[in-house]
């Protein structure tokens, strides 16, 4: 893992949510998930039995991840041992989202949304 120091003079946050991650100082590993279903509808109604994951093949079907096949070779050079910023002002962090200050050595982030839209039939005139 790469090491440098993070110097934050001031950090201001007003929101975190849904599986996202604060973290301040270093981290070997950070793995975050998130799952919603978005229904949207003309009209207010609510049934108990609804809004099962399984019924949704989004939320089942495997990431396409890319195949790393060349083998990679890194030269890295820092010329400072430290990243200095003065203000961090953040509105909100939501849906599997991370923001770290600090060094970071293995990180898996996944977020699946179903956004689904019911409308009412047309009526005819």
């Amino acid at each position: 893992m790469l090491q440098r120091t993070a110097i934050v003079n001031k950090l201001n946050v007003d929101t975190v949510s849904f599986s996202s991650i604060l973290q301040v100082g270093d981290s070997e590993f950070i793995q975050a998930f998130s799952r919603a279903l978005a229904v949207q509808r003309q009209a207010e109604v609510f049934f108990a039995n609804e809004g099962r994951y399984s019924d949704y093949s989004i939320f089942t079907e495997p990431l396409p991840l890319p195949a790393l096949e060349d083998p990679l070779q890194m030269y890295v050079h820092q010329g400072k041992p430290a990243i200095k910023v003065d203000s961090i002002d953040i509105i909100g962090i939501s849906a599997s989202s991370l923001v770290h200050i600090g060094n970071s050595g293995h990180v898996s982030m996944e977020s699946r949304v179903k956004h689904i839209r019911q409308l009412l039939p047309l009526q005819e005139t």
